[in-house]
């Protein structure tokens, strides 16, 4: 997501049918892709199935990333999300998830004060 986040149709928190969500999204907002984080291994399974543009795989161990990259196969686009830092981002990398989201880089930012005034 190069230049900032796209406009997008995310589906978070899905209760009940992972595939009744992504239908009634993609009804709704046609020409937005769609993305569904999942918890788990059933929700990964269902938005594989329903063919979801990305996929955000939240708070997954290491070993859990490597497991749903293996599941997927390449079929939808895994992004990490959640709880990431700029300590474990070779590690995560290394699963082989397609992206990265780190909040960090936006949340901590510390603002500074110059000044581009010049001395005569």
């Amino acid at each position: 997501m190069q230049g900032g986040p796209a406009p997008a149709a995310e589906v978070r928190d899905a209760a009940g049918s992972i595939a009744a969500i992504v239908e009634r999204a993609r009804a709704l907002h046609p020409s937005l892709p769609v993305i569904v984080e999942v918890e788990n291994f059933d929700e990964l399974e269902q938005a594989i199935v329903v063919a979801a543009d990305r996929i955000l795989i939240d708070d997954f161990s290491l070993a859990d990333m490597r497991r749903a990259v293996a599941i997927s196969a390449g079929r939808v686009p895994l992004e990490v999300s959640g709880g990431l830092d700029l300590d474990r981002v070779r590690a995560i990398a290394e699963t082989g998830v397609d992206c990265l989201s780190i909040g960090g880089l936006s949340k901590h930012v510390r603002a500074i004060d110059f000044s581009l005034r010049m001395l005569a």
